[in-house]
């Protein structure tokens, strides 16, 4: 049996550096540092409610991946949306996404990572997030839907943090996501670094475009269009044909020590997914470290494994969190230790779907 206090103080440790190192790249703009001061504590609330949480049996995790949508107005390549099979079913409602996030925050969970699709095809998503002022909401989206009225909604709404997803330089994303994006994003991070609105970039790495992306000349560039936080994305080859895409195991260790290196040289938040999950005791699915909503409600260890047995409109989050299969995951996380690139879970869905059965 896993000793959860152990893994609560290591993922409490490193959301307190991220947050550290984002009050520090804000400390010239007093708005923006007094808002981190403010999130900082906030996450510390959360983390007390969380440990309350685990004193009485349920492992309640700090962050949670939302998908709003799975509506998007491009066609990128080996987008994980588009291809991860999943049943065509109703968007949850803004009054559905509202209770999910209610029931979340109560529980402790803090950190939101709002995905699609693109989420921006939801304008209601400000109506949603705005009710959740503790929370920290980082909303990936590809940039080509924001405008002076989303840019007022980041603006007023701090802890709604936009991160842009791209694949480095102009040819690497515009091949992956379509002629022009790259100029479009370079407009928006422009237009936000105007605004003095705090935002990051996410950046899918592959074999081919991971000397760009991990060069200290690209990382500066970024900075110097305003970018202050720098997410990092292990490709995971859910379109045929693309396995050769993933990192191999040195550029996978590499990225860590770059990411350590660019702290120090060019201030700033740097994080790399999945990361080093070995350290915290193998994959954080399933409810460890993070769970997964998906744009119907159902209740799964992760977005890249579209297993569910409950969903969120029809049980509470307290309850998903102990399901079958959520306690089944946690027990054997020993089986996903090693995935060689992409989802471990993604990689043994016959073994999942057993433990549905």
């Amino acid at each position: 049996m896993e000793n959860n206090n152990d893994l609560n103080r290591m993922v409490n440790d490193l959301i307190k550096n991220i947050f550290s190192d984002a009050l520090n790249v804000s400390l010239k703009k007093p708005a923006m540092a007094a808002f981190f001061v403010r999130a900082t504590m906030a996450q510390k609330k959360a983390a007390s409610i969380r440990q309350k949480n685990e004193d009485k049996g349920l492992h309640v995790p700090p962050v949670m991946i939302l998908s709003v949508t799975n509506k998007c107005n491009l066609h990128c390549v080996g987008c994980y949306s588009r291809l991860v099979p999943r049943e065509q079913k109703p968007e949850m409602s803004t009054a559905s996404l509202t209770s999910v996030l209610q029931q979340a925050s109560e529980m402790g969970v803090s950190i939101v990572l709002i995905v699609g699709g693109e989420p921006l095809t939801r304008p209601d998503i400000f109506d949603v997030t705005k009710n959740f002022p503790d929370m920290i909401f980082t909303l990936f989206t590809n940039g080509t839907l924001i405008d002076d009225a989303v840019l007022e909604q980041f603006k007023e709404q701090k802890h709604v943090i936009p991160i842009l997803s791209m694949e480095g330089q102009e040819n690497m994303t515009d091949l992956h996501r379509g002629d022009g994006v790259y100029g479009r994003l370079m407009k928006d991070m422009a237009k936000l670094h105007e605004r003095d609105i705090f935002f990051g970039v996410s950046l899918t790495v592959t074999q081919s475009n991971y000397e760009t992306v991990t060069d200290k000349s690209f990382v500066k560039l970024m900075r110097e269009y305003g970018c202050k936080a720098f997410i990092y994305v292990e490709y995971n080859p859910v379109m045929k044909g693309t396995e050769d895409w993933v990192v191999t195991d040195s550029q996978r260790d590499e990225i860590l020590t770059k990411m350590a290196a660019f702290r120090a040289s060019q201030p700033g938040v740097y994080i790399g997914f999945p990361g080093d999950e070995k350290a915290f005791g193998g994959c954080l699915s399933s409810g460890r470290g993070f769970l997964h909503i998906s744009a119907s409600g159902d209740v799964e260890p992760c977005p890249f494994a579209p297993y569910s047995e409950c969903s969120i409109l029809d049980m509470p989050l307290k309850e998903a969190l102990n399901s079958r299969l959520f306690k089944a995951l946690r027990e054997n996380r020993d089986k996903l230790m090693e995935s060689n690139g992409g989802c471990a879970l993604s990689k043994k869905p016959e073994w999942v779907k057993s433990l549905l059965d």
